[in-house]
């Protein structure tokens, strides 16, 4: 999932990016309102993280502005506590508000609730090609009943390999939906992860679902012997 984050001060948006990129969200970073409401108005993000104290437009009119066009989650992140300020900025449509200084495992539990909120109800939120299962809320992966410890990328990458069963990615598509990248000829960054993950995925076991399609990318299928 994308997510835009909204902030001026560098450090405070630089800790956003790398925390939430390293939870496995491909992020976005805006450092003024005017880049932000461009951004939040015309982009596909699934959240908005917007402070209050930009340069330019403020992120009371950038919200305000927002809604006339798109009602995407925001979570408003501000050193401003003030009742009235909260109170104002759900009165223009925020989502919820958060105060810093705050800590990061907070912030996430937020940007997860939020995300959990917009999407629709599913029956099952576990996915399964053969025996190996991918939980998406439990944030697990089991192959014959045996878990199996994944890095936030590498679950990230086998939850897209999974969700496109039998459709052949190519290192492109990859990069950018797993790493928000565009890709480098030269970068083996793909591989790589790939070759991790079938260590995890497929060696252990008999039956193989990571293939390789020469010349074009990867397919997580079950084929039959």
């Amino acid at each position: 999932m994308k997510i835009l984050v909204i902030e001026d001060e560098p450090k405070a948006a630089e800790y956003l990016r790398q925390g939430l990129s390293e939870s496995g969200y491909a992020v976005e970073v805006a450092h003024d309102g005017t880049d932000g409401l461009h951004a939040a108005a015309t982009g596909d993000h699934a959240l908005v993280i917007l402070d209050v104290m930009l340069p330019g437009i403020d992120g009371f009119a950038v919200l305000s502005a927002l809604r006339t066009s798109r009602q995407v989650p925001v979570l408003m992140l501000t050193a401003r506590g003030k009742t009235d300020d909260k109170v104002r900025g759900f009165d223009l449509g925020a989502d919820d508000y958060l105060v810093k200084p705050f800590q990061f495992p907070e912030l996430l539990a937020r940007v997860r609730a939020l995300l959990k909120r917009g999407q629709p109800a599913v029956a099952d939120p576990v996915l399964r090609v053969g025996d190996l299962e991918i939980d998406s809320v439990r944030h697990r992966a089991t192959r014959q009943g045996q878990r199996i410890d994944l890095t936030a990328k590498e679950f990230a990458l086998l939850s897209l390999l999974t969700r496109k069963t039998g459709e052949v990615l190519s290192r492109t598509q990859i990069a950018s939906l797993v790493w928000d990248i565009h890709f480098d000829s030269d970068s083996n960054v793909v591989e790589v992860a790939m070759r991790r993950l079938r260590a995890k995925i497929d060696d252990p076991f008999a039956d193989k679902l990571i293939h390789t399609v020469r010349g074009v990318g990867y397919v997580l299928e079950r084929r039959k012997p």
